[in-house]
């Protein structure tokens, strides 16, 4: 049986509740309005998992220190301004089951607002003299805003290759959980392969669970749930997709293509997508893709001292890869 995420989380318990009373703090503003949202945008917080790995990888080097909250809170601003930004991308008036900031305040507010936790997250850093955090951090951000440009590319066009889908997910999502551990065992240690070594873990994990993610879309596994389909209403070719796309003959390829480019609103037209994926044999390859994403960040993770939070991880690399949504 699979361990679940309030387990996971006990060891480092205390820890992130000090860390909730700082990024409460992190978040304040003076401007009535924009108190008003950071305070709706905390009350809606999310699973945490992104400090969690700070917290996890500071823990299995070292001992959790100031820096290591000012890296959790950069990482988790980080993350929350880019939520906001990309609903305003996505023109979302839903997250994590609430209204959306620009649902409720309109895209022009929101952006700002996503501007103002990017600012927040960039001054910790420069107010607390944590110029390696920084440095990890500018490098998601770019990372994040190019791999997000590549994808609105790659979906106008609908050309994307495998190595396209690759670079994305690891611009778009890995850099970040891959951040979240360099700045945990940067706050702890100034050891350069130790911090590149726990990027590269969390750059594997990230991949991993970037596939895991996409392959809610098709619904496929007991216990998920029906396919949502959202990424190919958003013309998103994820690597089930691609997959299909590669093995179909050219007649089935065109039809492919222009049912995605011309019918992504149309239901029926994208449950025929989702059954011809499912038949093509693109969920398995997704699969085992990203059980060798997840094998490579287990092997990376066995090199790192053993201990409690070293537990901790292996066990959010099952989690990511066997949760439910």
């Amino acid at each position: 049986m699979s361990v679940s995420l309030k387990q996971i989380k006990a060891p480092i318990e205390s820890e992130l509740d000090e860390f909730e009373k700082r990024f409460r703090q992190s978040m304040k503003s003076n401007t009535p309005l924009l108190d008003r949202i950071t305070h709706y945008i905390v009350k809606r917080k999310g699973k945490q998992m992104r400090p969690m790995f700070v917290f996890f990888c500071a823990k299995m080097m070292g001992k959790i220190n100031d820096s290591t909250y000012n890296g959790a809170a950069m990482i988790e601003l980080l993350h929350t301004a880019t939520l906001v930004h990309d609903d305003v991308v996505d023109d979302s008036s839903e997250r994590r089951g609430f209204f959306s900031v620009n649902a409720l305040w309109k895209n022009k507010i929101a952006v700002l607002v996503g501007d103002y936790l990017l600012s927040k997250g960039l001054l910790i850093s420069v107010d607390n003299g944590e110029f390696k955090l920084l440095q990890i951090m500018s490098n998601t951000v770019r990372e994040m805003s190019e791999g997000e440009l590549l994808q609105i590319e790659k979906a106008r066009l609908l050309n994307i290759t495998e190595e396209d889908y690759y670079t994305i997910i690891r611009q778009k999502t890995a850099s970040l959980i891959s951040s979240a551990c360099s700045i945990g065992v940067a706050s702890v240690t100034k050891d350069e392969g130790l911090i590149e070594k726990a990027s590269l873990f969390g750059e594997k994990l990230g991949m991993a669970f970037q596939i895991r993610d996409d392959l809610f879309d098709f619904g496929s596994e007991e216990g998920i749930g029906k396919p949502t389909g959202i990424d190919i209403k958003e013309k998103k070719l994820t690597l089930p997709v691609i997959y299909a796309l590669r093995h179909a003959t050219s007649e089935k390829r065109r039809w492919l293509k222009k049912t995605i480019k011309k019918y992504n609103e149309n239901k029926q037209k994208v449950a025929e997508i989702i059954e011809y994926v499912l038949q093509s044999g693109g969920i398995e390859y997704a699969q085992k893709a990203m059980r060798a994403s997840e094998k490579e960040a287990d092997d990376i993770l066995m090199q790192f001292p053993d201990n409690d939070a070293r537990t901790g991880l292996k066990q959010l690399i099952e989690y990511t890869t066997k949760r439910r949504r």
